[in-house]
């Protein structure tokens, strides 16, 4: 099956999480892993238990399209033996790559952790994949320090 992009006729936004987005951010999340790795017992430990990003202090953030579809997501989840905030499961559907949506995400996710006090936010990229370490790099201003895993842990 071939998918085409959207052209970006609808605009998103960008809401914290609900519960009635917990199959999308899994969805989303589920078609980014497959697609360049392989589904792991960490991320199915995610999934089993997406609430509990939030009720441990963390956040889930959604772009959603003026439409209701939800085009992308990533949590901040809360790291409490080290009081910092990791940066992760972002992804973008493939019909929505290319709009910026990666950028909306994480300049929320730094809008959030300023009005909310957070100082020490960290995240994790893997060097095969090239327009996420360049948005990293973007964001790095001292807030997301970036930590790149090995290739070995990419699917060739």
């Amino acid at each position: 099956m071939i998918m085409k992009k959207y052209a970006m006729t609808d605009k998103v936004h960008i809401e914290t999480y609900k519960s009635e987005y917990r199959n999308d951010f899994i969805r989303l999340n589920r078609e980014w892993i497959e697609t360049f790795f392989r589904i792991e017992a960490s991320d199915i430990e995610t999934f089993s238990h997406v609430d509990e990003i939030v009720e441990q202090g963390g956040q889930i953030f959604l772009a959603v399209t003026d439409h209701g579809e939800v085009a992308g997501c990533c949590a901040l989840k809360h790291h409490r033996e080290n009081e910092s905030y990791e940066l992760a499961k972002m992804a973008v559907s493939p019909l929505y790559q290319g709009h910026h949506i990666g950028h909306q995400l994480g300049m929320a996710v730094m809008e959030y952790a300023r009005r909310h006090g957070i100082r020490r936010i960290f995240l994790e990229g893997n060097t095969r994949l090239k327009a996420s370490i360049a948005l990293y790099r973007y964001w790095d201003s001292g807030r997301f320090p970036c930590r790149t895993m090995p290739m070995s842990d990419a699917i060739s």
